[in-house]
């Protein structure tokens, strides 16, 4: 693109200041500016502005849902989703598939938030030690391989490929993990203009979890996919390491009723979690997020005691992949947060401002719900599957998540008849064993 190109196509948008301090730029900055305009969305933007007039009112659910249906598998339904669940991975018809496109800075660390170590014993085994040793032992467990496509960002892609290199691919063969990166987009002021944060650079921030079906369109993600024969697309976020990994029995669940989408969901930890609930609107079920929810509709209690709302999505699903592949060519809604950006005042100067500025929009993966002809929930233990790392301290954070992966192990242990101290530091390697069951075919062994 030239700059006469952009000119022409930034004025036509209503969007010339970009190129306001053009004159100053050097040559090197100058390519990086026109490669970020030719690479901007117009039409994604001209959305983006339609909706800010909204930008500062309430988000509220309404009232017209219900709690969506959520099943529990008996002793019989279950052994019936596992065998059909290993039967697909023994077939090679099933697909992991990570979001990991954040940034550990939340918990004090430099880097992508997988890289993150959280090993209660091995101090460096990272998330996405953790994560990829389960593929390992999927692939050994049932002699198939699982391919991995893992959602990075601008921002940590190069850094995640490295730490996979560095630690050589944690055992999997790298012909079978894909790297991706998420879309960015950039913010926008409350009068609709794109917000320079230096005098030649445009800030963006990440599309959200939703931008993974365009992304995996445009990478040729699902293009691996459909040659490879997947059938079944596993879902989860990168904070999470007790997630069972394309757990057979929610697989098989999931394809034994030829689900579009299936969303694991637990008992909330209290009324006010910040967790999304899964609703019925109608014939149709979606997504609300906690904030978007009244005190009392959080509070309600049914006459047996139990809450109205209790049970919370963790972000864990499986799509079909025929319905990612429908979905993947669609515009989806579009979400706006109000947030701090810095920006180029007139004099060229970078101004960090000290209170919201600006907006940065998102999609969301859950926004694809409406569209699937049919949508499960399914209950899960949440001592099992579920302890996220996101806050350096408290609930949440690297204390619980290490305590709450080896009582997890100490549990696998127990059911073996070994009673492990709880004084006692453990850790299991998920390669060598993914459960209770294998921990007692494969041999123990406790130092």
């Amino acid at each position: 693109m030239t700059y006469d190109e952009a000119k022409k196509t930034l004025e036509a948008a209503g969007q010339g200041h970009v190129l306001r301090f053009w004159d100053k730029l050097d040559e090197t900055a100058r390519a990086a500016l026109l490669a970020q305009i030719e690479a901007l969305d117009f039409a994604a933007i001209a959305r983006m502005q339609g909706i800010l007039a909204d930008a500062g009112k309430p988000v509220n659910a309404g009232s017209d849902f219900e709690p969506a249906p959520v099943a529990e598998l008996g002793e019989v339904a279950h052994a019936s989703a596992v065998a059909k669940g290993e039967a697909l991975l023994r077939e090679g018809k099933v697909a992991v598939l990570l979001v990991a496109g954040g940034q550990g800075s939340r918990l004090g660390y430099e880097g992508p938030k997988g890289a993150y170590p959280i090993g209660p014993v091995t101090e460096e085994h990272s998330l996405f030690w953790y994560h990829t040793r389960k593929l390992v032992g999927l692939a050994k467990t049932y002699g198939a391989t699982v391919p991995f496509y893992i959602m990075t960002s601008e921002t940590n892609d190069a850094a995640t490929r490295a730490h996979f290199e560095a630690n050589g691919w944690f055992g999997m063969d790298p012909a079978d993990v894909c790297f991706f990166i998420q879309g960015m987009w950039p913010a926008l002021d409350p009068q609709g203009k794109i917000i320079l944060d230096t005098p030649g650079h445009i800030f963006m921030s990440p599309d959200g979890h939703g931008g993974t079906l365009a992304a995996l369109d445009r990478s040729g993600a699902l293009a691996d996919m459909a040659r490879r024969g997947i059938e079944q697309v596993f879902f989860f976020q990168v904070d999470n390491p007790m997630v069972e990994v394309a757990d057979p029995a929610f697989i098989g669940f999931h394809a034994s009723q030829h689900a579009d989408m299936t969303l694991k969901v637990c008992l909330k930890r209290d009324a006010h979690e910040g967790m999304g609930v899964v609703v019925r609107r109608g014939d149709h079920f979606a997504m609300v997020e906690y904030s978007e929810l009244t005190d009392e509709q959080m509070e309600r209690i049914n006459p047996d005691g139990t809450l109205w709302l209790r049970y919370g999505s963790p972000a864990i699903h499986v799509f079909s992949y025929d319905f990612l592949r429908r979905e993947a060519d669609k515009d989806m809604p579009l979400h706006l947060a109000h947030k701090k950006i810095p920006y180029v005042n007139d004099a060229g100067e970078i101004v960090k401002p000290s209170a919201p500025n600006g907006y940065k929009f998102e999609k969301f993966i859950f926004d694809v719900m409406p569209n699937a002809k049919t949508l499960l929930n399914l209950a899960f233990d949440r001592t099992q599957e579920f302890s996220p790392v996101k806050n350096a301290e408290g609930n949440d954070s690297p204390a619980t998540v290490r305590r709450d992966l080896q009582a997890k192990w100490r549990g696998w242990f127990a059911k073996n008849g070994i009673d492990i101290p709880d004084d006692m530091p453990i850790e299991i390697d998920p390669a060598y064993i993914l459960n209770a069951d294998q921990l007692r075919t494969k041999g123990l062994r406790i130092g």
